[in-house]
């Protein structure tokens, strides 16, 4: 443990917030990813915006590739100062974010980034615990997705029935809506993918198109089905509340006007990547099937009722999943119609 506290106070030491020349004041921040990933281009765009609407008295100063923070531990780290401003992943750390976890997967009928992000600000001001789970840190930036399809290995999917007896890499929520329709899903990290889908030991993922560029997966998998995999949005970048509260009114103003900025760089990049992986798959002749109307219609069904399901067991955490599912699902409307309790 005492080895443990002193690399954290080095880490502070190192990273947290610190007055640069005089009149200007640097902030770190951390990401898993390297400076070209698509996150990381959104994630300069807002430092720019930063630098520009400061006139050059605020500086973000980035650590890329995981040099300072680790991915399931950054919310952690970050409400203890490791980094003043960090990407965070809370539907994947293990404890404390049980509701942010579970609400990603009421977005049945919010497709676009932007629709999920509605939803998500829906889902905050109608329950408390969304707050309370991020205690400690102020939210500069909630984060959407593409998509997911079924990406296959050799067996191609053109209705939900081809689905059974396929082995499939899946996110944790999917897994029990998969067995329903007779997959064999797993949970791996997405990096061992590549590897399993090129020896087989898996037929296929769910994952969206810009997989076939990122991940290069159009090398190991030639079929790709449209089915439209609901996914949810979460609080995705943040800094610690005691960093946020040391700063100058000035500072605080510039990063709260940096929000939709940060919003909307994310939406761009991320939309951008999964164009770019559509046509690297119909270069490298990937196989695309289209979903059907009653196949979509199908599994939708099948995914809200799982997360009914997985609302209802918020109950013995004395959480009120429920009441949170179904505020969600009164403020979608028809497809990316978002509003919150009556509110557009």
């Amino acid at each position: 443990m005492r080895r443990l506290a002193s690399a954290l106070a080095v880490l502070c030491l190192a990273a947290c917030a610190r007055p640069g020349p005089p009149g200007v004041t640097e902030l770190t921040y951390a990401s898993p990813y390297a400076p070209g990933h698509p996150f990381s281009r959104a994630d300069i765009t807002w430092m720019k915006f930063v630098a520009a609407q400061s006139h050059g008295t605020l500086r973000i100063r980035p650590i890329w590739s995981g040099g300072l923070i680790s991915s399931d531990m950054s919310m952690e780290e970050l409400r203890h100062g490791v980094a003043d401003i960090g990407l965070i992943t809370p539907i994947y750390v293990r404890g404390g974010t049980q509701l942010i976890r579970t609400q990603t997967g009421f977005y049945s009928g919010a497709a676009s980034i932007a629709s999920q992000l509605a939803l998500y600000r829906c889902i905050v001001a109608d329950n408390p615990e969304m707050a309370r789970e991020t205690a400690g840190l102020k939210v500069l930036a909630v984060q959407g997705g593409s998509l997911p399809g079924i990406v296959t290995r050799t067996r191609q999917v053109r209705n939900l029935g081809d689905l059974a007896g396929l082995r499939l890499r899946a996110p944790t929520e999917l897994l029990s809506v998969l067995r329903n329709l007779g997959a064999d899903p797993v949970d791996m990290p997405m990096g061992e993918v590549y590897s399993a889908l090129s020896k087989g030991v898996i037929d296929g993922v769910v994952a969206p198109a810009d997989t076939f560029r990122s991940l290069h997966f159009a090398e190991v998998a030639k079929f790709f089905n449209t089915l439209e995999v609901p996914r949810g949005a979460y609080p995705a970048r943040a800094m610690g509340l005691k960093t946020w509260n040391a700063l100058t009114p000035d500072d605080r103003r510039v990063l709260d006007e940096a929000t939709p900025v940060w919003e909307a760089a994310l939406d761009h990049e991320i939309t951008a990547a999964w164009q770019k992986g559509y046509a690297e798959a119909l270069h490298q002749h990937v196989a695309i099937s289209p979903a059907s109307t009653a196949d979509q219609a199908r599994f939708d069904a099948l995914y809200l009722h799982d997360a009914e399901v997985n609302a209802r067991k918020l109950d013995r955490l004395g959480i009120d999943g429920l009441g949170a599912f179904r505020n969600a699902r009164a403020a979608v409307g028809a497809r990316d119609q978002i509003s919150c309790g009556g509110r557009s």
